[in-house]
């Protein structure tokens, strides 16, 4: 676990005092930068103090050994699978709140509202602007095609980002028709998968291959830094659609915890997280989708272009998960 210095000794108070009126004890996945200007908003509009955990890793884990004397009132966190797992795990409770349903599209919440979406990313190709012309790649399916072999890098097959987009493909393609995608896309790698996301951007610049597979906030975060901006001028971003669809998007979300001890605070902070000021401040700060009606991205996300999401509630998705991450070892993806 990360804690940042700067609320450390708030939370340490927060797991051992008593439970005040006044406060909502959020688990986070979402870096530190990222949450505090939310947090700070949310305590100056309502005066309810916010103490964050901030969880590199292992928060099924922790609030399941805590049960029902978990401080959790609010849990945040990145991907559709992990979103799914804490609800399938029961450690979490269904949410009735008009505000929500309107600030939330249909889309990107949970069914029976365990989950709220918070912003999106697309699942997008970054190519080469000196050695793909405009309009060569248009879909994902694409991607499986002979044309682009030993053109294409790409992190591990079995990372969360690359399984929710494998994942997509069952439910465009059925599994067969995502096995024979896999192994489409494996013939065309230029090297065996290996890096992040921003890695793959560096092999394009490198001129190891000519289109990587990524989300499209890493875009933003190269930007920020001297040494990769160089990598991020080198490629241009690709919105690619399924034949069928759309383009593929995962999540930021939120839940309430089923033991939350600030139910109340905790639906407000919620409520808050959805609203039209927060969204935006939540987007900009790392370069992804704000989703409430009547939002905007940042300026910089905009200039990527726009694109149309796939129609799918992304739970459908995350019930491919294991049958995406089977088919990626099948066909031994990394290998």
């Amino acid at each position: 676990m990360r804690i940042s210095t700067s609320i450390a000794v708030t939370l340490c108070a927060s797991l051992t005092a008593p439970v005040f009126a006044d406060e909502v004890n959020i688990y986070s996945y979402r870096q530190p930068e990222l949450i505090a200007p939310l947090t700070e908003a949310f305590t100056q509009e309502t005066g309810i103090k916010v103490n964050v955990a901030y969880l590199e890793k292992g928060m099924i884990e922790r609030v399941k050994a805590e049960g029902r004397r978990s401080p959790a009132d609010v849990m945040l966190t990145v991907d559709i699978s992990r979103l799914a797992a804490i609800v399938n795990e029961g450690l979490t409770q269904p949410i009735t709140s008009p505000t929500l349903e309107a600030n939330v599209p249909e889309l990107y919440r949970d069914p029976e509202n365990h989950w709220f979406g918070l912003t999106t990313r697309a699942r997008i190709a970054y190519v080469s602007k000196s050695r793909v012309a405009e309009g060569e790649l248009t879909t994902y399916e694409e991607l499986a095609s002979d044309k682009w072999q030993d053109r294409i890098c790409t992190r591990s097959g079995t990372n969360a980002y690359n399984v929710a987009l494998t994942s997509a493909v069952i439910y465009h393609h059925g599994k067969d028709g995502a096995q024979a995608w896999l192994e489409g896309l494996k013939n065309n790698l230029a090297r065996k998968p290996q890096g992040n996301d921003r890695a793959q951007v560096k092999a394009i610049w490198a001129g190891e291959c000519d289109v990587a597979i990524g989300n499209t906030y890493y875009m933003g975060q190269m930007l920020e830094d001297p040494e990769q901006a160089e990598w991020a001028e080198s490629v241009r971003i690709v919105f690619p659609t399924f034949e069928s669809g759309g383009t593929h998007v995962n999540i930021s979300g939120v839940a309430m915890a089923k033991h939350a001890p600030n139910r109340d605070n905790a639906l407000k902070f919620m409520e808050f997280l959805t609203s039209a000021n927060a969204q935006e401040i939540y987007a900009t700060a790392n370069y992804e989708y704000p989703i409430a009606s009547g939002t905007k991205p940042s300026d910089i996300v905009a200039s990527w272009g726009s694109f149309t999401p796939d129609n799918v509630n992304l739970m459908e998705l995350a019930k491919n998960r294991a049958d995406a991450l089977r088919l990626t070892e099948v066909v031994d993806f990394d290998g």
